[in-house]
């Protein structure tokens, strides 16, 4: 046992120091996120109440109708919420992702192969490569919606305890490359299709010629990409890691730092086994997506955004994750009979019972917002704020993605926030002859880069269950303390860019220029 977990019950902190010290404190004071959820939502009932009794309301620039708040704390409250209690829980989107991606993964990882795996690739790579590359593939993760929030961080922190190094800073590395950067990619995604659509419906009422393309944004979020994991590995080195050596590692990550990486014969044969049924897999995959016609094409145009292998990208990869960690495990004798297939998959779940437990309140409250209209009331009043200040330039375009970051702590919903933003600052911007698609882009920063440091994410409590996996006495204000560098200087740099990229004026995306 180590020293750290001699100490007690008492909450373990990192190396923090100045306002991050502060910050760590006082988060670490905050009572556990299922009740804290539950405050959350009751003051937004009672915010509710208050915002209808005062008339709160206002215009969506989109249709022109008017968004009045509504009471919660009222009859209509009651019944809905009584009424769809049960149906918020069980069809909250990211629950059922979670649930059916870890149950696969869980098979590669109880069955012995993400571990060996990842062991024989961390003591190959060097690893001034392993770190941008963990949060270049966090980052890229976008492409299958919410999935790589689901798989890089337990992963990242699998390869961490490889290197000797701890395996909370893999999360916390994982975690805030899969959410800061959750809009760049090297390839194209849903997100770019889903703004792109609102942006040229917009831009359409302006000239009707206008079109934004899905690979609008293509060449600068290629370029970001490289430079989130070169950022990510930066902050991951010289601060996550040094401040990780403070919390306690766990009887997990003591084992796997006592692992030594030679493999014996049947584990050498295993992975090879594993590895050409995860080929088998990716050549089926292929054969239903590449052809003509091909069955997870889109079925109306031909193409692969949008498409059904994108829309269903998650059983896929629970594919790819459980049929080669079944070989692995029959082949070295982790796996003797079908029955231990459910085993490792229900040790998966058990790992998961706090967070299933906290989905049930984190549910409500994301209704609740929903429900009491405040969210977008607070959006489209943040977009008149902004428009209202009369600036132009760099200086607004900092601005509007800084206010745009604010929002997207409290409102998660990035489509919905640019279906409100758009209809505003597209015609605005235009007037200056900027091209809609940069506008688009700039939305896209902001958006992205407070994922990681949102409390009120959806999978923050995922993120929350997996540290104290490790460090069962870590608390909120510890993790947000990790989490918030990465913010901050992924912020700046990536604002840095965009100015280098507008003073250059380089395309942004295929076709594409930051002027009209």
């Amino acid at each position: 046992m180590s020293k750290q977990e001699k100490k007690g019950p008492e909450q373990h902190t990192a190396a923090s120091s100045g306002l991050l010290k502060w910050i760590e404190l006082l988060g670490n004071k905050l009572p556990h996120p299922f009740w804290m959820f539950v405050w959350i939502s009751v003051f937004i009932v009672g915010l509710s109440a208050v915002a209808a009794l005062l008339g709160l309301s206002a215009v969506d620039p989109g249709s022109g109708a008017e968004v009045a708040a509504r009471n919660l704390l009222s009859g209509y409250g009651l019944r809905r919420f009584l009424e769809e209690m049960v149906t918020n829980f069980a069809y909250f989107a990211p629950f059922g992702l979670v649930l059916v991606m870890l149950m696969g993964v869980s098979v590669a990882e109880k069955g012995g192969l993400l571990p060996i795996a990842l062991r024989t690739m961390a003591f190959a790579v060097p690893r001034k490569v392993v770190l941008p590359v963990i949060f270049i593939i966090g980052v890229c993760g976008n492409i299958g919606s919410d999935a790589g929030v689901v798989i890089v961080p337990p992963i990242a922190a699998l390869i961490f305890m490889q290197m000797g190094l701890h395996p909370i800073a893999g999360l916390i590395a994982g975690y805030a490359g899969a959410t800061a950067g959750f809009t760049a990619n090297f390839f194209i995604a849903g997100t770019d299709v889903l703004l792109a659509g609102i942006s040229t419906d917009v831009a359409a009422r302006i000239d009707p010629g206008l079109e934004i393309s899905a690979t609008a944004n293509w060449y600068f979020m290629i370029v970001s990409t490289i430079m989130l994991g070169l950022g990510g590995a930066f902050v991951a080195s010289r601060f996550t890691i040094p401040a990780c050596r403070n919390l306690a590692i766990g009887e997990e990550g003591i084992k796997a730092f006592e692992t030594k990486p030679e493999l014996t014969v049947l584990e050498r044969k295993g992975l090879i086994y594993a590895g050409w049924s995860a080929l088998a897999v990716v050549l089926v995959v292929l054969a239903l997506l590449v052809p003509e016609g091909a069955p997870l094409r889109n079925q109306e145009t031909g193409g692969i955004v949008p498409s059904p292998f994108l829309r269903g990208l998650v059983p896929i990869l629970f594919f790819f994750f459980a049929i080669p960690g079944y070989v692995y495990g029959k082949i070295t004798g982790s796996i003797k009979k079908p029955d231990d297939l459910l085993k490792l998959m229900e040790a998966g779940m058990k790992d998961l019972s706090g967070y299933i437990v906290l989905m049930l309140v984190v549910a409500q409250f994301i209704n609740f917002f929903s429900w009491s209209r405040l969210d977008t009331i607070l959006a489209i009043n943040g977009a008149h704020f902004l428009e209202a200040s009369g600036l132009t330039g760099p200086v607004m375009f900092a601005l509007f993605m800084i206010i745009v970051a604010f929002l997207n702590i409290f409102i998660g919903s990035g489509s919905a926030k640019w279906a409100i933003f758009a209809p505003i600052f597209i015609p605005m911007l235009a007037q200056l002859g900027y091209n809609p698609a940069f506008v688009q882009l700039m939305y896209r920063v902001g958006d992205s880069i407070t994922n990681a440091v949102s409390p009120l994410y959806i999978y923050f409590p995922l993120l929350i269950g997996w540290v104290r996996k490790y460090d069962k006495n870590a608390g909120i204000g510890t993790i947000l303390s990790l989490l918030i560098p990465y913010s901050v200087v992924l912020f700046i740099m990536w604002v840095v860019l965009l100015f280098v990229w507008y003073w250059l004026g380089l395309p942004i995306g295929v076709g594409e220029g930051i002027y009209l």
